[in-house]
């Protein structure tokens, strides 16, 4: 019979998702995992399987109970136009709020994953592939209930939505100042004639 495990795995989980969003994957080592967690390097391998793994398994945590979250909630609970104006009045929150200021994990990830971890971009882009089809979405069915104009293209404005997302996430980083982050919002956002106005965090 085998002998139950005498940890408890999301708490390890959490502690190695905390170590790597602090440090990022490539500077993180094992041994720093495992103190971090608690276990012994083969109990941390058996469970989790080896450092790449556990980072993915972080990873997919941190997207459950954020980007993820925030994507179903939103869309589930706003009208389509005002989903989007409340998706990024959340992401400023975040951006001027958050401390320690260490951005957006996916984000982070994103700017450290290479050519040569094929594996880790695809696990990235895939991600952003989501958060791109969340925007079209959203754009499309504004565009039918007629607060959106149809003149954009949905396909051309969600790349746009993208691409201020992840530089406003990259941004806050450094600079988390909710007046610089409001200042990239609000142009986009104006372009489709909506407001880069505060709704709360959600």
């Amino acid at each position: 019979m085998a002998r139950p495990r005498q940890f408890d795995a999301q708490t390890a989980l959490a502690a190695a998702q905390e170590t790597f969003w602090a440090k990022g994957y490539q500077a993180t080592s094992t041994r720093e995992l495992t103190q971090a967690m608690g276990l012994t390097q083969p109990s941390l391998y058996n469970a989790f399987g080896d450092k790449r793994q556990l980072f993915l398994q972080a990873l997919d945590d941190y997207l459950n109970r954020s980007l993820r979250e925030r994507m179903l909630r939103i869309e589930a609970g706003y009208p389509p136009a005002q989903a989007l104006e409340q998706f990024f009045a959340e992401s400023i929150e975040r951006g001027a709020r958050e401390l320690p200021h260490r951005g957006c994990m996916l984000i982070n990830t994103a700017l450290e994953a290479s050519p040569d971890d094929p594996e880790m971009q695809a696990a990235v882009a895939t991600e952003l592939a989501m958060l791109r089809d969340f925007f079209a979405r959203l754009v499309t069915a504004a565009q039918a209930d007629g607060s959106i104009a149809p003149s954009h293209d949905a396909d051309d404005v969600a790349s746009m939505l993208l691409s201020l997302q992840v530089g406003m996430r990259v941004l806050s980083r450094v600079m988390p100042d909710r007046a610089l982050l409001e200042a990239t919002v609000r142009p986009a956002l104006a372009v489709l004639k909506l407001r880069a106005t505060h709704h709360g965090p959600g």
